[in-house]
């Protein structure tokens, strides 16, 4: 597990309840790991995720390396964000933790999908399709980003935290991933908007760089733009994948100082 852990940071989030979407691996399973390092005794970290297994490894590492020494509640909720019944299933579960023991809200809205990016623009004539895609990648983040800043209102001696795992591709378009850029696009304005109407509410949207993860895997090997495809295949083959340790230290020491412009969208690269 050494491999997920940064061991270099200073400062603490406070006692704070942290709800992770997309924990169960990847770049979000990396992020649950460092933010467990962050977390004051009496915090509760919220792992979401589709596969029940796969969280539950991650609860129980983390309960290994940091649970008795950091009094850390880990707990895991199985929720399919793209359905209703999952954000709702997410939400009950954050109200469970008392606002009033907490003195941290951090809700990293980390769950995303690719999406076909074989296919170009003008073959994606199916709006249910469509709608599918946009309601775990965008529908879902706006309503529980929503429900959870509700559930835990503004209160004096309460920080307010919002983390969007964003992209280059919220701002630059990339034949044949139409999808994924329109649902990265979307997520970015919607937390510069929500930033806007919520100046209590630090909003964050963070781009990671090109992650040595399971979704550059289908990049490189499904992208139907080929000059795309060649590209990520460059990046890998020439070791120009990033870490999600590496990035995810970038994010933490963003959230540690905390003087980031709030709605900003940051890029790995920036800093």
């Amino acid at each position: 597990m050494e491999d997920v852990i940064s061991g270099e940071s200073c400062g603490d989030l406070g006692r704070a309840l942290c709800i992770i979407t997309g924990a169960s691996k990847g770049y979000g399973r990396t992020l649950a790991f460092q933010l467990s390092c962050l977390l004051k005794p009496g915090s509760v970290l919220l792992l979401v995720a589709r596969t029940a297994d796969q969280l539950n490894e991650v609860k129980e590492d983390i309960v290994t390396l940091y649970g008795g020494q950091n009094k850390l509640d880990v707990r895991c909720v199985q929720a399919d964000l793209e359905k209703t019944e999952g954000v709702e299933k997410t939400l009950q579960a954050a109200k469970e933790t008392s606002s009033s023991e907490m003195e941290h809200l951090l809700l990293i809205n980390n769950a995303a999908s690719l999406g076909d990016v074989s296919r170009f623009a003008q073959t994606f004539t199916d709006p249910a399709e469509v709608n599918r895609y946009l309601s775990l990648n965008v529908s879902a983040a706006l309503s529980l980003t929503a429900g959870v800043l509700q559930a835990f209102p503004r209160r004096l001696g309460l920080r307010r935290t919002v983390v969007n795992i964003s992209s280059l591709c919220a701002l630059k378009p990339f034949p044949s991933w139409v999808l994924y850029c329109t649902g990265k696009a979307a997520r970015d304005m919607m937390f510069r908007v929500l930033a806007e109407e919520e100046p209590d509410v630090r909003v964050l949207s963070y781009a990671p760089g090109p992650l040595d993860t399971d979704m550059q895997l289908q990049a490189r090997r499904f992208s139907g733009d080929l000059t795309l495809r060649r590209s990520f295949c460059s990046m890998c083959s020439e070791g120009q994948l990033l870490s999600c340790r590496e990035s995810g230290a970038k994010l933490m020491k963003l959230l540690l100082d905390d003087d980031f412009p709030s709605g900003a969208h940051l890029d790995f690269y920036e800093l």
